[in-house]
């Protein structure tokens, strides 16, 4: 809960109200997304209380998958009128979020091939995922490839019985 007064927190309360570790906002001001301010003769350094709703701003950007670099130059369009700078930043994360999704969905698939595979060869051959995550698999490169195996292994055990 962020505190209401305007006297400038210490840097343990600015983590505290924003959720943070005291050396994020010490990595922040090293990477200029915070500005650190002068400390007193004898004294500690007086964070503007602000900083908590920056630091808010900063995680859901990080939340949202954005760079440090995006976000930088997000704070810096904090007055919300440009919309074009704002949109393109969110359009090149949309678009690598759905790159990312696709590849996930590619992955998705290749496993239930596999898994089918396996299930199906039923300790036939060389287990086929085992196979595939050493290289040396042909269930991930040629469709049915362990289920023809398979059929083969049972033809050849029918024969001999």
């Amino acid at each position: 809960m962020p505190e209401t007064s305007l006297r400038p927190l210490r840097i343990g309360t600015l983590a505290r109200q924003a959720g943070v570790g005291v050396e994020t906002i010490r990595y922040y001001q090293r990477r200029k997304l915070l500005g650190t301010p002068a400390r007193p003769l004898g004294g500690q350094r007086g964070y503007p209380p602000d900083y908590v709703e920056r630091l808010l701003f900063i995680r859901r950007a990080q939340a949202l998958g954005f760079s440090l670099d995006d976000v930088a130059t997000l704070l810096t369009l904090s007055d919300g009128v440009d919309h074009v700078r704002a949109r393109a930043i969110a359009q090149r994360r949309l678009e690598d979020v759905s790159s990312r999704i696709a590849d996930l969905e590619r992955i998705r698939a290749v496993l239930e091939k596999l898994m089918r595979d396996c299930e199906l060869a039923a300790g036939c051959v060389p287990c086929p995922i085992i196979s595939a995550i050493r290289g040396r698999g042909k269930a991930a490169h040629r469709p049915g490839e362990a289920q023809a195996a398979a059929r083969r292994s049972r033809a050849n055990r029918m024969a001999e019985a």
